[in-house]
């Protein structure tokens, strides 16, 4: 004899299904396989195709709820109108993308003159966003590498900084969020990374500081072992901002 679920049963099953949020079952995922989901962290693993449309939705729904606990008339006001659906899609595609989407595609190739004189790459326009307001950081960075068994192209630098800054940040954190990822694909055998930064969590409230900067720096490998290697890349640092006036 075969057995069946009693039709209350299914039913409450199929209920469950349809009623859970995109995010709840993003976020299921991620608890099952014992992962991380911090502000900083990329999450894209998680996410199925389609399911990223679906989530701007129900963001957009959210800060329609915000909006409104704002007291703001968001149905006859025609500024605020479509505000919600455009907050989501910037938070989901542009400034929190670090989180949502993979890792801009690198591709390395061997160092086959065995190059190993330090270079640097920068100022490179770094865009964040504080997490603990959610305000802009608006800065620039400098990437300088001792060459190892692997080189990537100038330009990856520039997409997997904008990748990993685009994310909710506390600066320090982003700095070696960043250093992780280019040991990754390139293995250098010496890595300098520099920031300087605007928060406006100091700039725009709170304090209201307008010229006040961060600047953080991480040296791994040679950088770090090596005095004269450090004071190298810093010296090159300094040559590439000089005439920079940020």
């Amino acid at each position: 004899m075969t057995s069946t679920l009693p039709n209350d049963n299914i039913k409450n099953i199929d209920e469950k299904i349809t009623n859970k949020l995109i995010s709840e079952i993003i976020r299921d995922r991620i608890k099952n396989k014992g992962t991380r989901f911090s502000a900083n962290d990329n999450i894209a693993d998680f996410i199925n195709p389609g399911e990223l449309k679906v989530l701007e939705k129900e963001v957009a729904s959210r800060i329609k709820d915000l909006l409104k606990s704002l007291v703001i008339d968001v149905d006859n006001d025609h500024n605020t109108q479509e505000t919600a659906e455009r907050v989501s899609k910037m938070y989901l595609n542009e400034v929190f993308k670090g989180r949502y989407h993979e890792q801009p595609k690198v591709t390395s190739f061997p160092n086959d003159k065995n190059l190993d004189e330090i270079y640097t790459v920068g100022p490179i326009t770094v865009r964040s966003a504080c997490s603990h307001h959610l305000v802009p950081i608006l800065g620039e960075c400098w990437i300088g590498i001792k060459p190892g068994s692997k080189v990537i192209g100038l330009s990856k630098f520039a997409r997997v900084a904008d990748w990993v800054f685009s994310r909710p940040h506390i600066q320090e954190e982003a700095v070696m969020i960043l250093a992780d990822e280019i040991e990754k694909l390139c293995e250098p055998k010496g890595l300098g990374i520099i920031v300087k930064a605007q928060h406006y969590c100091m700039k725009w409230r709170g304090v209201k500081e307008p010229n006040t900067s961060m600047i953080n720096s991480v040296v791994r490998g040679d950088f770090r072992h090596d005095i004269s290697l450090k004071q190298e890349f810093f010296e090159l640092v300094k040559q590439q901002s000089s005439n920079n006036n940020y």
